[in-house]
């Protein structure tokens, strides 16, 4: 597992596994074509229950879960997925 927190004090564990799916990159891939991929690849990344603690987390005073603030936390979470710590 590898364990991180964003820059917004996100906590987040993954399966090293996810990060090597050929399907995971296939919808990165496609999300200049489709921003809409990215519910698939928040899902395929954290998992149900991860994507819901995230959007709690991320969730504003009006009650909204903005796509730019996702897509903040997602870069985040792949640029220090592999500087964090991992445990097997």
């Amino acid at each position: 597992m590898i364990k991180g927190k964003t820059k917004s004090g996100f906590e987040y564990e993954l399966n090293e596994k996810v990060l090597n799916n050929y399907e995971l990159v296939e919808n990165i891939a496609e999300i200049e074509e489709n921003p809409l991929a990215i519910t698939t690849i928040v899902k395929q990344l954290l998992g149900k229950d991860g994507t819901k603690r995230l959007k709690e987390h991320i969730r504003d005073e009006n009650g909204i879960v903005t796509t730019d603030k996702m897509m903040e936390e997602i870069v985040d979470i792949f640029q220090n997925s592999g500087k964090e710590t991992k445990n097997s």
